[in-house]
């Protein structure tokens, strides 16, 4: 039987010693700042947002929440990008993917400076976690690296395999496993022997949005496997990209979906939003 890797239980646990610390921060310089804007009325969006300006309240860091119509033009949108950069009570911004169609993603993402880039998506943060220099890292990626050192979870020489090469979680996963000193393997649609490729992993992160994809034959015995999806399975009940129960008897470490890496990706927010402004005083 598999040891289950308790996301949210860790998630309390760090944003307790947050809380602490942003107490200490903002006695000495003041409130740290979270810019949330949302674009349109993408349902799901909608609650990611509430739940992360929810987070900001419970460790004590000021939220600033922007709506945007679905019609919104690229010029608005940046104009509103181009003032909170400019604002000194902003420490971090985050805007709300996926946009509404007609928006320049990419245009937007990259008005946000390195310092406030607190989703650690731009590419001079990304290009700073491939040399292995500090910076902010993506959330959840980040979350994963805390959870696997929170279970003792020995990377150095192991095989790792990433199932997914999104700019989100494949690609900063895989670099920060290589850091850690792990051999990487990152597959995707076209990786040919999929299965016996993700059957050699020690560690076996997956990221892919598939249902109950990776199932017991794909998972070597006493491998750690960490599911990253969020999805709804043929009767509509939450899971993962890890068919769960096929595959929790076979790995020694295993996080469920919901419970397992979820919690840890607001909670990296508000690290990374807290350590932005904790460079700003440095």
């Amino acid at each position: 039987m598999s040891v289950l890797i308790d996301g949210k239980a860790l998630a309390a646990k760090l944003r307790g010693e947050l809380k602490e610390k942003i107490a200490l921060y903002r006695a000495e310089h003041g409130e740290i700042g979270l810019a949330v804007v949302l674009i349109g009325e993408d349902p799901a969006s909608q609650v990611y947002v509430r739940n992360k300006i929810k987070a900001c309240e419970e460790v004590g860091i000021r939220s600033f929440s922007y709506r945007l119509p679905e019609n919104c033009t690229q010029e608005n949108a940046e104009e509103l990008i181009r003032e909170l950069v400019a604002s000194d009570k902003v420490h971090g911004i985050l805007v709300q993917l996926p946009l509404p169609k007609g928006l320049d993603e990419r245009k937007l993402l990259k008005l946000i400076p390195p310092e406030k880039d607190v989703d650690g998506f731009c590419a001079e943060n990304v290009g700073n976690l491939a040399m292995n220099r500090e910076t902010i890292v993506a959330c959840t990626p980040f979350g994963v690296m805390k959870m696997l050192e929170e279970y003792n979870i020995s990377l150095r020489g192991k095989k790792a395999v990433v199932l997914g090469r999104s700019n989100i979680v494949g690609k900063p996963m895989a670099m920060l496993l290589v850091n850690a000193d792990a051999t990487v393997t990152v597959c995707h649609s076209r990786t040919e022997n999929l299965k016996e490729v993700c059957a050699e992993a020690d560690i076996l992160v997956v990221a892919i949005g598939k249902a109950k994809f990776v199932t017991a034959d794909m998972v070597k015995e006493g491998a750690v496997v960490i599911d990253v999806g969020m999805d709804r399975d043929e009767n509509g009940k939450l899971c993962g990209d890890v068919d769960f129960e096929s595959v929790k008897d076979k790995a020694s470490y295993i996080t469920p979906v919901p419970g397992g890496v979820g919690p840890m990706t607001i909670t990296m927010l508000l690290y990374n939003t807290y350590l932005a402004a904790s460079r700003r005083n440095a």
